[in-house]
């Protein structure tokens, strides 16, 4: 009986450690390899006009590309794009950092120097990220771009 009793303190404890022990930062969290899942791009002046454009797709039926991202624990990031073939394309590198609950990204990319900020949302399989932002290359910060994704195993 006595070491039932005992088992039972331990138990509960050992649960109490547990869940006591701390979450991962957001930096720490972000600091792996993650894949494109859902994207919706929302664009309400599209290109100076009074047109909304709104792109969305959740790449399940086997899209012609997939991006793909790797977040290093030195501030440095890489993303590309996968064809159907796991042909790597469009290598981008850049530098990122977390601010609160933002993540903050700097890149070149098609022509341009990207500087972008996420509003990060931790999800079961990976994070859903939120930016307003010029997409459409108008002048106007009036882009909206949604992203989940989720966390992958890269090939060393």
């Amino acid at each position: 009986m006595k070491m039932i009793k005992n088992l039972g303190i331990l138990f509960v404890f050992g649960t109490f450690f547990v869940s006591c022990q701390q979450e991962k930062t957001l930096k720490e969290y972000m600091a792996d390899a993650w894949q494109t899942t859902y994207l919706k791009l929302e664009m309400p002046t599209y290109e100076k006009s009074d047109s909304l454009q709104v792109f969305e797709t959740s790449f399940d039926n086997n899209p012609e590309q997939i991006a793909q991202s790797k977040y290093n624990k030195d501030g440095t990031f890489s993303a590309w794009f996968v064809d159907r073939e796991g042909n790597s394309t469009s290598d981008s590198d850049g530098k990122w950092q977390i601010d609160g609950d933002s993540l903050r990204v700097e890149f070149f990319y098609d022509g341009r120097d990207m500087k972008v900020a996420y509003k990060i949302e931790k999800t079961e399989e990976g994070f859903k990220g939120t930016s307003k932002y010029d997409w459409d290359n108008d002048g106007e910060y009036d882009d909206l771009l949604t992203m989940r994704t989720k966390r992958i195993k890269l090939k060393e």
